[in-house]
């Protein structure tokens, strides 16, 4: 009988036991290369880097306007700032695609 890991939801054989006729084997982790983001999609990968620049520039805009008024920024404004640093580096990354650009030299 296969006992499944709760943390994964990969099952697991007891060494030994044969596989179902038809499983598709399973290739060891790292084995493959990674494939691009969004399938090298350039304009999903543009459109939804775009999207989360703007939401980033848009979240930043709130406590932005308030510390413009001269009033301090508050815990919530800061974290707000931290979410939307957040939101900008995300969309920068999607931009950039930097998952298998990276070459070993040899």
């Amino acid at each position: 009988t296969d006992t499944s890991c709760a943390c994964s939801g990969i099952a697991m054989s007891p060494p030994g036991a044969e596989a179902a006729p038809g499983a598709v084997p399973v290739p060891a982790p790292g084995s493959a290369s990674p494939r691009p983001l969004f399938g090298g999609c350039w304009s999903c990968r543009l459109l939804s880097g775009a999207g989360l620049l703007m939401a980033a520039i848009w979240v930043y805009q709130g406590p932005r306007s308030i510390m413009k008024k001269g009033i301090p920024p508050s815990m919530g404004a800061i974290a707000q700032i931290t979410f939307a640093a957040g939101l900008g580096a995300w969309g920068i990354i999607i931009l950039a695609d930097p998952v298998g650009k990276r070459h070993r030299k040899d």
